[in-house]
């Protein structure tokens, strides 16, 4: 890794984190794309901001040539005009990652591209699966050799591997579905089609877009807006959608009725712009600031929410309680990877630098601080002492999120019970060891009433309660 990538994980020690987020287009009519996968992966860039890459194929060229450019960092730094414009190709994949399954360095950037017996794929995942080592282990004896240390690769070579006997990729990718367990949003590439993937719990979004005569899939419909698409559907849990040929063509048989939609896409990891399964991401945060408000009421004059995510739900709280809504924080939006974290006993000043408070909006009010989640605690004291030193006399926290007591096995990054806060500790003193007045959480009952009574979501990070049985040992690799 270059100097200048050094890891500034320290800015977000108190915030959870998806894998990744995925991209796909392909224009029929013949049109360069790497550009279009460039902005939708812009789009995508709060997904993951540890590595990125594109893999683009040119359908009326040589069969099965693949131009592919990945490294470690923000799309922004990763990719200019001149390493763009050599990806030439009229279909293509994106990635941005930030790991959950394997360590940070470039050799674990995605798309992975294989070359093999049929010809050529190329695969970006979103998730992580729960029997990664077991397959590993097993292809390693069938001969496999891995260039990463990644989950992702082990569906790339199951696939590649089905497609030995399958008469086509997508049949080749349902095989493959039918071994591997867990969380996966899958982009494939193949000469000439473009195929999408959930699985069927469907823990990862995945969305069908269109634009003239060029079709995309992307983990979020932002980023379907931003590149101009209209958005036509959401791949079902357990679809397989193959686009050739001008058409969508679907596969609904390794579909089934219980759906364990990750719930905390709609409490943090998408952005407020996108819909997932229907669902506005916005609406669900104003939703769960309403329920708070209704759940957790505090005499007080300001309502504020921490940047991004806690300010729909803030404004919520606000539309509920009748209590002024108000913006206490200044954000630095130009603190990125490069930012050369500080020593340990300095870590303090990241969360300076990152937000600074607004004294004239908070001095001498009692406030409400709406955020999304608190998994340490650290972060979250820090922020009611910043609130505290610009003079604001109270400081209720509300969570827009129940309290995390469990791991995620899924492709989130929430850690061990032992470095939860949560698990070891009542409401009352996580308050107490915050700096709050007042703290309290969304209750777990009411998360449906979020999603306007939806049940088809999994909330194991919160309750323990798994949609597949998780496994004996943590499979979840180094995390950085």
């Amino acid at each position: 890794m270059n100097q200048n990538m050094l890891n500034n994980s320290c800015l977000e020690t108190d915030k959870i984190h998806d894998e990744c987020g995925v991209f796909g287009v392909y224009d029929f009519d013949g049109a360069q794309v790497a550009s279009t996968i460039y902005y939708g992966l812009f789009a995508l860039q709060h997904r993951g901001q540890e590595s990125c890459g594109i893999a683009v194929s040119d359908t009326k060229g040589p069969k099965g040539k693949v131009l592919s450019y990945k490294d470690m960092g923000l799309v922004n730094e990763v990719f200019d005009p001149e390493n763009l414009d050599k990806l030439k190709g009229n279909i293509g994949i994106g990635h941005v990652r930030y790991s959950t399954a394997g360590s940070s360095v470039r050799e674990n950037a995605q798309p992975l591209v294989l070359n093999y017996v049929k010809g050529t794929l190329g695969l970006a995942h979103n998730g992580n699966l729960l029997n990664a080592v077991e397959l590993r282990e097993e292809l390693s004896y069938t001969g496999a050799i891995f260039q990463t240390t990644i989950d992702s690769e082990v569906i790339a070579y199951l696939i590649a591997r089905e497609r030995l006997n399958a008469p086509t990729v997508e049949e080749a990718v349902k095989n493959a579905m039918k071994k591997i367990k867990g969380a996966y949003s899958l982009i494939v590439m193949s000469p000439r089609k473009l195929i999408g993937a959930r699985d069927p719990f469907g823990f990862k979004p995945l969305s069908i877009g269109r634009r003239d005569n060029s079709y995309f899939l992307a983990s979020e419909t932002c980023a379907l807006d931003t590149v101009g698409a209209e958005f036509v559907r959401d791949v079902e849990p357990g679809e397989i959608v193959t686009i050739t040929n001008g058409e969508i063509l679907s596969d609904k048989s390794m579909c089934q009725k219980k759906c364990a939609r990750c719930i905390f896409e709609y409490i943090y990891f998408a952005r407020p712009d996108s819909k997932i399964d229907g669902m506005g991401v916005y609406e669900s945060r104003i939703n769960a600031g309403r329920i708070l408000a209704k759940t957790h009421p505090v005499d007080a004059d300001l309502v504020v929410g921490v940047p991004e995510s806690g300010n729909p739900a803030a404004l919520g709280y606000s539309l509920e309680s009748g209590i002024p809504y108000g913006n206490a924080f200044i954000k630095n939006n130009y603190v990125g990877r490069t930012f050369i974290k500080p020593k340990q006993e300095q870590r303090e000043s990241s969360v300076k630098v990152k937000l600074n408070v607004l004294r004239e909006a908070v001095s001498g009010k009692r406030v409400i601080m709406i955020d999304d989640s608190i998994v340490r605690g650290t972060t979250s004291a820090r922020i009611v002492s910043l609130l505290k030193n610009a003079g604001a006399k109270e400081v209720h926290v509300r969570i827009s999120s129940p309290p995390f007591m469990h791991p995620c096995y899924f492709g989130t990054d929430i850690p061990s019970e032992d470095q939860l806060i949560a698990p070891g500790h009542s409401v009352e003193q996580i308050g107490e060891m915050i700096g709050a007045d007042s703290l309290g959480y969304l209750d777990v009952d009411r998360l449906s009433e979020m999603i306007c009574g939806r049940q088809d979501y999994c909330d194991a990070c919160f309750t323990g309660n798994y949609p597949l049985q998780p496994p004996t040992i943590d499979i979840r690799g180094e995390t950085d």
